[in-house]
């Protein structure tokens, strides 16, 4: 082994050569920092969210074929790329260039908002075209498993991406023999006539073709390189760590001896994420490059020997190819790891993970290791010794010494045997989310029967997730060997495996009871799947299934998606290049795609820039007995630490009601508080020594986490909130019935991909400071800063020009850690940067309020509402940020559609020891209308009617009032209503949905509809004021700013429709910079569904006042251009730049008396859901989504889809799988997308279909059109309660007629403990007490 080797490899076809390499680097940082290539993202670090995916592509000199695979950045080392050739998205297309059609069409069709998960996406299908151009839907929906959004709702993408496709337009399916297309049950009704609906936002015909003729060819260089150059091992060495790439077995072998404990990385998926998540840390690692050996494919006579170098991708080819080939009975164990390979992780970490790396990390959830084991597979091992063979047992996953590889072994291989005759093989696995998600229990099953004769010869079981490694039930299959496969070996099974599979009430993961029920579960549908096998294979005899029994054994996979957008076209009259009213693509959309959007850490590096860290809180309460700084500030590289001492005097500012400290190092209220930040010359060595500093607490109580906690100490922000109507008491006297009760409402991470992200860069006179932040609120950075500097607001300048996504994440916790960064700006004249990690971000920055809401309700026996009692608390966390603005709002809005006669509504913000909560889209509506609308479930079920039945009842009709007296004219909410029905054919598909459930047992399917009213305002004039400032120039140019912040919402796009409309001038005349306190002063927040609104009237207004002054002008050369009227007005000394502004809606609210008019008009909608749920693992499928909303004269419908989709999709995550888990001690277990699930492309429902309202009434917003960025999160409740109706139909059956209590977020665990059955009676209870849970619900 030679000294340090020479790293070679190209990116985007140009050859690098690094000469000193350090193994540590990751290409993520590579590209970002050392190449300057941006368009490449951090998301999540941990290959979680698909934001950083490059192609990767290698030559083989053996076969003389290229491999082109998707991969994410943040994980693989650089060292790993000798030979290869990465593109990114600069290397694909560019404006600069020519853009490629895939990001040509995801532009266009309006696959991007906030545009920082699009370059990941762009890669992903790019390098799927690489590999199939015309891909089907399943290979596209497949692709994109991997990357996540949280903007879109991904129907824009997969509309875009399916122009790639062979066939496109139809949804191909034929559900009950009828295509989408044709007329039948699922035709959309057409609006009334006169008014024209358009269906498509964008038009096909134009797009590029993709020509594949025209793609980067693969660097002849690097092929000659691999061809001709003498292979030999690699070595580089860095500061900490020796990396080795043998490229022959022998050298490997050699590496192994010479360092036994170095791990042998190929993917990095597992090392990884280790190295940098639990600090493990190895100083040789040993990885093999292109070992033909390692890659070997060996169909034997007993079965398929497959490389421990091969991806798991590549498996899963394999796989598929042998499947085709072969006779199904020798095949079983191959297609049930196929089928897992299909949802294990996504397409990026499959294409980088080794099939011999999943098997010797023996992670205790792997899906392939109970598979392997039960299909008695063997690991050949080589050493110097020689060969050798092991059995893939449970000895070897349990790491006992004698059955696992010694020190200096290698795997090579893995034998995987054919099944035979008689024998049957299966998988199971169940997690949070169907695709790229960990599993929560999986399984792999195995039966042989010898002859025939349905006595069990073999029995083989083997479980991932519910133990410290994977667990085999030996002793169980052993006692059931020589048994017949009946009903009474079903029950003495189950009765076995809990016996011997425990697990105990502590056990880390939670979900304990669930675990224990997809235990025996798993078994039964094993147990139901041989059974109906056997029966086909031998009718005589074996008897079959009930036929109710029979859908258990289908699998609840997706169809493939299609969807539907209806708006209204503009006027005929309306002139051709007036924009308004019209589908046009975001303006930043193609820049998205090409990765050119700038974002707050694409800026360059700036000279002498240093990096901040911050060091958080590891109690929940505790007092800060000291803190020892010393061993981080010895580490290279750091210059200061930032404390309290240092901001005397600036330690806190107050935004709202109560300030807020910056720093704090006496007392802690909860982990993830700021204690004090490292600045130092790199982010890797800020980083360091953030986690040498050495703080000791001295824990304090009392510790509150939870709402119950809370009451029970009256731990509360303020008094109580209260609004009250009618007589609630006299009300209740005069009721049929009268019922209470109560629901829990988990909160939800914002999960924004682009983290928060700041950089101050002091100006080096007068202390003025620029600040490049991603915030929603540049006038608080700006205030919080000069206050914290000592300095007056004037020499401070925020600028932001776009953020990469928010939901109310950016705006309170940025503006602190944004004061402490320009602090220490300030501090060394240095600019300093400041990005957080995902997991820091998460801990640090909280998120949507955790609910408890109760209630007391009194009704009429026809389902009438007459008395409405209801108390709201909510989960504020440690410091009062907008809590209390958050219980007001939803006082406000909890009656969403309905009329109550006689109403009281109270609510408490709640202090507890968890970080502090704060506003996330919606604001507290998403809360407090789930809390009513459970509420109206229950009384259904009570009076025997159905809940849209009880809904439609008690909507608000016509002319009324709302609790608060503020008159609302609710046609439109009834019109929405009605359409709704009518478009998703309620009553037609009602009766299907009853139908199909009386004939499966194991499987049922809900169907809910949902009514929204969500008033538009921010409860003062004062926070509705906008400005814009408006240039002309002499060319005719114009530039327009304004106060407003794009975040994905496209305002920027419709201020340039505004200004186009207005100036009558073509929207390419118009330009737009960016967001920046220098040039609009004083701009309120940009939130609560008004920017667009507040900001257009804004920029209409200066608009306006130019064209008056420039009339004149006009009407001499009415035929001149806007260049010549500019001239004209200059040599006529006429001002050509004008002031806007928009002084607020009038608004105003009095707590004292409950009265007021807080709003200025209402957003009304409803939706329709139907989902189908397996009552055996609680897993569900979202079948079809219908939405009807009335959001007046849209003025991009394009735009307004995407808000619509986008909320609703993020509605549904939060009510269905987003789960926020914490330790009883207040820790933030959900720390990045590994543990945090948001929806993913298989979650969106089969089917969405979006329509518009035809615009019925002017009013005096901008263009009457209405705010739609937070309406639609609350729709997402309409697939809570279709899931909700379909357990309550399995409870039915079951003969569980008692009330149903089911808490938000709807998760596989909730679905399938509330479908009680046998199963879930027959496992183990813990006593409550008995046990310290693992996590605790807040």
């Amino acid at each position: 082994m030679d000294g340090a080797a020479e790293l070679v490899f190209c990116v985007n076809g140009r050859k690098v050569i690094e000469k000193n390499v350090d193994p540590e680097t990751m290409l993520l940082p590579y590209l970002r920092k050392k190449l300057q290539l941006t368009g490449t993202k951090y998301g999540c670090g941990g290959g979680g969210c698909g934001a950083c995916t490059v192609m990767i592509s290698r030559y083989n000199p053996i076969t003389k074929r290229i491999r082109h695979y998707p991969a994410n950045a943040c994980l693989l080392p650089i060292c790993s790329l000798h030979g290869a050739a990465v593109t990114t998205v600069e290397g694909v297309g560019s404006t600069k260039a020519r853009i490629h059609p895939v990001q040509e069409r995801i532009a266009k069709c309006h696959g991007t908002q906030c545009g920082f998960c699009t370059p990941g996406m762009v890669m992903s299908i790019y390098t799927l075209l690489r590999n199939h151009p015309e891909p089907t839907l399943d290979q596209l929906t497949d692709a994109l498993g991997g990357n996540l959004c949280r903007c879109t709702g991904y129907r824009p993408i997969i509309d875009a991406c399916k122009t790639f496709c062979k066939t496109s337009g139809c949804c191909q399916s034929k559900e009950n023999g009828v295509c989408c297309l044709d007329q039948g049950i699922n035709e959309l009704p057409e609006f009334e006539e006169g008014n024209k609906t358009s269906p498509k936002l964008f038009s096909e015909e134009e797009f590029l073709p993709l020509d594949p003729t025209q793609e980067l060819i693969f660097p002849p260089e690097l092929m000659i390189m691999a061809e001709k150059q003498p292979q030999r091992t690699r070595v580089f060495v860095g500061d900490r760590m020796t990396w080795i790439s043998p490229v022959t077995l022998k050298e490997l072998l050699e590496a192994k001896v010479k360092y036994p404990q170095a791990p042998i990385v190929m993917g990095n998926t597992s090392v990884g994420p280790e190295v940098k998540f639990k600090g493990a840390f190895h100083p040789v690692i040993i990885s093999p490059d292109c070992i033909e050996e390692l890659s070997v494919v060996n169909h034997a006579d007993d079965g398929l020997t497959l490389g421990a170098g091969l991806s798991l991708a590549q498996v899963k080819e394999i796989l598929a190819e042998v499947i085709q080939k072969l006779p199904e009975e020798k095949t079983q164990t191959y297609h049930a790891v196929w089928k897992h390979l299909g949802t294990l992780a996504g397409c990026q970490i499959r294409n980088m993970a080794s099939l011999g790396g999943h098997i010797v990390s023996r992670h205790l959830d792997s899906d392939l290791n109970p598979l392997l084991a039960v299909g008695n597979c063997t690991l050949n091992l080589l050493s110097k010794e020689g060969e050798r063979q092991i059995p893939l047992n449970e000895q070897f996953l349990t790491k006992c010494p004698s059955a696992d590889l010694k020190p200096g072994e290698i795997l090579v291989s893995v034998n995987i045997p054919y099944s035979r005759k008689w024998e049957f093989v299966s998988a199971f696995r169940q997690a949070q989310r169907q695709q790229n998600a960990l599993a929560i229990v999986n399984s792999g099953m195995r039966v042989f029967f010898g002859e025939g004769g349905g006595i069990i010869r073999e029995l083989s079981i083997a479980y991932g997730g519910v133990g410290p490694t994977t667990i085999c039930a030996k002793n169980s299959c052993q006692q059931l060997i020589g048994r017949p496969w009946n009903e009474e070996m079903l029950d003495a099974a189950c009765r076995l495996i809990l016996d011997e599979v425990s697990l105990p009430g502590w056990a880390p993961g939670g979900k304990v009871e669930f675990k224990r029920t997809l235990v025996i579960s798993f078994f039964f549908k094993f147990y139901l799947k041989v059974s109906q096998i056997l029966k086909t294979m031998d009718p005589v005899r074996y008897p079959g299934l009930a036929d109710k029994y029979e859908s258990a054994l289908e699998d609840l996979h997706s169809r493939n998606h299609w969807g539907t957008s209806k708006y209204q076209d503009v006027d005929p009259k309306q002139l051709p290049q007036d924009p308004i009213g019209r589908p046009i693509m975001h303006l930043s959309g193609i820049k998205h795609t090409t990765g050119e959007a700038i974002y707050c850490d694409d800026m360059p590096v700036l000279d002498g820039e240093l990096f901040l860290a911050f060091v958080t809180s590891s109690r929940a309460h505790a007092e800060i007995v000291s803190i020892d700084l010393s061993e981080a500030l010895s580490l290279p590289g750091v210059v200061d630490i930032v404390t309290e001492e240092d901001l005397r005097g600036v330690n806190s500012f107050c935004l709202l009601i109560e300030p807020e400290k910056l720093l704090e190092t006496q007392e802690v209220f909860c982990v993830g508080q700021l204690v004090c930040a490292v600045v130092a010359d790199s982010e890797v060595q800020a980083k360091r020594a953030a986690k040498r500093v050495k703080i000791v607490y001295q824990d304090l109580e009392p510790v509150i986490l939870t709402i119950e906690e809370a009451i029970r100490h009256h731990s509360f922000f303020q008094g109580e909130r209260k609004l009250e109507y009618g007589n609630v008491d006299e009300a209740f006297k005069v009721v049929d019935q009268v019922l209470e009760g109560e629901i829990h409402m988990g909160g939800q991470e914002h999960f924004y991909m682009e983290t928060q992200s700041m950089l101050a860069v002091p100006k080096g006179e007068d202390q003025e400071m620029d600040v490049y932040v991603s915030s929603q609120f540049p006038k608080y950075i700006q205030d919080i800063v000069a206050a914290t500097l000592k300095v007056p607001a004037n020499k401070i300048m925020c600028h932001v020009k776009r953020v990469g996504g928010a939901f109310g994440g950016k705006v309170t916790k940025t503006g602190i850690m944004a004061a402490i960064t320009a602090f220490a700006a300030n501090k060394h004249g240095r600019p300093v940067r400041c990005i957080l990690e995902r997991g820091e971000d998460m801990l640090i920055t909280g998120g949507r309020h955790p609910y408890l809401g109760k209630y007391k309700a009194g009704f009429m026996n026809d389902g009438r509402i007459l008395a409405l009692d209801v108390e709201h608390y909510c989960n504020g966390g440690a410091t009062l940020d907008e809590s209390l603005f958050v219980i007001e709002i939803g006082l406000l809005k909890v009656d969403n559609a309905y009329k109550f006669p006689n109403l009281r509504f109270r609510g408490w913000a709640c202090r507890t020891n968890l970080p502090s909560n704060t506003a996330l889209r919606g604001f507290g509506f998403p809360q407090s209308g789930l809390i009513t609308e459970n509420c109206i479930t229950e009384v259904a079920a009570k009076c025997g009617l159905s809940p849209e039945k009880v809904r439609m009842m008690n909507m608000y009709k016509e002319i009324d009032q709302t609790p608060y007296k503020q008159e609302i004219d609710a046609t439109n909410l009834t019109q929405c209503w009605k359409e709704c029905m009518a478009t998703s054919s309620y009553s037609l598909r009602k009766v299907a949905v009853e139908k199909f459930n009386s004939e499966n047992y194991w499987k049922k399917k809900g169907l809910a509809m949902v009514p929204l009213k969500f008033p538009v305002g921010v409860l003062s004039t004062a926070a509705a004021q906008a400005a814009a400032l408006v240039h002309i120039y002499l060319d005719g140019s114009v530039l327009v700013t304004h106060g407003g912040i794009e975040m994905g919402q496209g305002v920027h796009t419709k201020m340039i429709q505004v200004a186009s409309r207005e100036l009558r001038m073509p929207m390419s005349n118009v330009h737009l910079r960016g967001t920046s306190t220098e040039t609009v002063p004083n701009a309120n927040v940009s939130g609560g569904s008004v920017v667009a609104d507040l900001n257009g009237l804004a920029v209409k207004d200066a608009c306006q006042t130019l064209l008056k002054r420039l009339e004149p002008i006009i009407s001499k050369n009415p035929k001149g251009t806007w260049k010549d009227w500019a001239q004209a007005a200059f040599d006529e000394s006429i001002s050509l730049s004008a002031t806007g502004y928009f002084r607020g809606y009038e608004s105003h609210m009095n707590w004292e008396t409950g009265e007021g008019h807080p709003f200025e008009y209402f957003v009304f909608g409803a939706a329709c859901s139907e989902v189908e749920i397996d009552c055996l693992t609680g897993a569900h499928k979202n079948i079809r989504t219908d939405i009807v909303m009335d959001i007046g004269h849209s003025i991009n419908p394009a735009l307004d889809v995407g808000q619509i989709e986008g909320a609703f999709i993020q509605g549904m995550g939060l009510y269905t799988i987003e789960e926020l888990k914490y330790s009883p001690q207040g820790v933030l277990y959900t720390r990045g997308p590994d543990q945090y699930k948001i929806p993913a492309v298989s979650d969106v429902p089969t089917e969405l279909h979006v329509s518009f309202l035809p615009p019925s009434q002017n009013s005096n917003t901008l263009y009457s059109s209405k705010g739609l960025g937070e309406p639609g999160v609350f729709l997402g409740c309409s697939v809570f309660f279709a899931i909700h109706d379909a357990v309550r139909a399995a409870r039915q059956e079951r003969g569980l007629l008692g009330p149903l209590k089911l808490d938000s977020p709807l998760t596989p665990e909730k679905i399938r403990m509330a479908c009680e059955d046998k199963f879930t009676k027959m496992i183990p209870r813990d006593e409550p007490g008995s046990y310290v849970p693992w996590n605790i619900p807040v």
